[in-house]
């Protein structure tokens, strides 16, 4: 089963994703990799003599929106950015169960088919999830591993998102731009965090892809005791899908190696400071 409402909306959400990777930094590269899920497409950029990055995207987002994030990466990284497989972008339309671990197993598979045996990884929200699915089940193809405003740790109750759910709907039936930005406020918080493309890319995946709500389910602690890959894990005070101290709790007790920093005031979708930045750029080179 597709994962596009149409064709014309595949079409559109495509035509996005290829006018926002043509305003990134570096020039880059479409490479596609066979995994027993599906046929798995990636981004390489960056500096093609630095240290393999793999990125992930958030959910129903898409690989070309999150490099225009990660812009302070490309200087120091040979990045390989993977559209997640059943998300909107170029990878196969094959949905995988959230609450198992087949997210862990493709990654697994998409590292090995890179020709790494282990890599250094940079992930966010939903995508955060998946990486923390593979650092479970192939914790030795993890060298590192940043886990932004993560899922899969510390899950708020589905209840937390409902807020969004009633705008959402609203946005469905009128197409008026007032209930799409109040179904990003819950998680964004202010407007101001709503940036052009973060608005255009949210429009796009409510109108045109069959929108995924489950989150990557919260890993077992004692599979993830299991990694000692050096970890940081950054999560938002005000997140109300991963709320940020309960995940910084949780992530200590279950990630040995792990380093923590609560992003205080701000929500699940927030704007990087110079200074957080930095601490991304020094944890990877560490």
């Amino acid at each position: 089963m597709g994962i596009y409402k149409s064709k014309k909306g595949k079409e559109a959400i495509l035509a996005l994703y290829d006018e926002q990777l043509s305003r990134i930094k570096c020039p880059y590269k479409d490479i596609w990799v066979n995994t027993t899920f599906g046929k798995t497409h990636l981004i390489e950029t960056g500096n093609m003599s630095g240290e393999p990055l793999l990125v992930f995207h958030g959910g129903n987002a898409t690989t070309a929106y999150n490099l225009l994030a990660l812009d302070f990466l490309m200087e120091d990284y040979h990045i390989y950015a993977v559209d997640i497989i059943g998300h909107p972008g170029k990878s196969a339309e094959n949905c995988l169960s959230s609450k198992g671990y087949d997210y862990g197993e493709w990654t697994s598979q998409v590292i090995t088919e890179l020709g790494f045996d282990s890599i250094s990884c940079c992930s966010g929200s939903f995508g955060a999830g998946v990486l923390a699915k593979t650092m479970c089940v192939s914790p030795e193809k993890i060298k590192r591993a940043l886990l932004y405003v993560p899922s899969g740790i510390k899950n708020a109750p589905a209840i937390n998102s409902m807020s969004m759910m009633l705008p959402m709907i609203m946005y469905w039936i009128t197409h008026k731009d007032k209930w799409l930005k109040k179904t990003l406020l819950p998680i964004a918080i202010t407007e101001d965090n709503i940036t052009d493309d973060l608005y255009q890319t949210a429009k796009l995946s409510i109108c045109h892809a069959k929108v995924k709500t489950g989150m990557p389910s919260n890993v077992d602690g004692a599979l993830m005791k299991k990694c000692n890959a050096p970890t940081l894990v950054m999560a938002a005070e005000k997140d109300c899908l991963f709320p940020g101290k309960g995940v910084i709790k949780r992530a200590k007790e279950i990630i040995p190696n792990c380093t923590t920093y609560l992003i205080k005031g701000r929500g699940h979708m927030n704007i990087m400071t110079d200074a957080e930045k930095e601490m991304i750029r020094v944890f990877l080179k560490s």
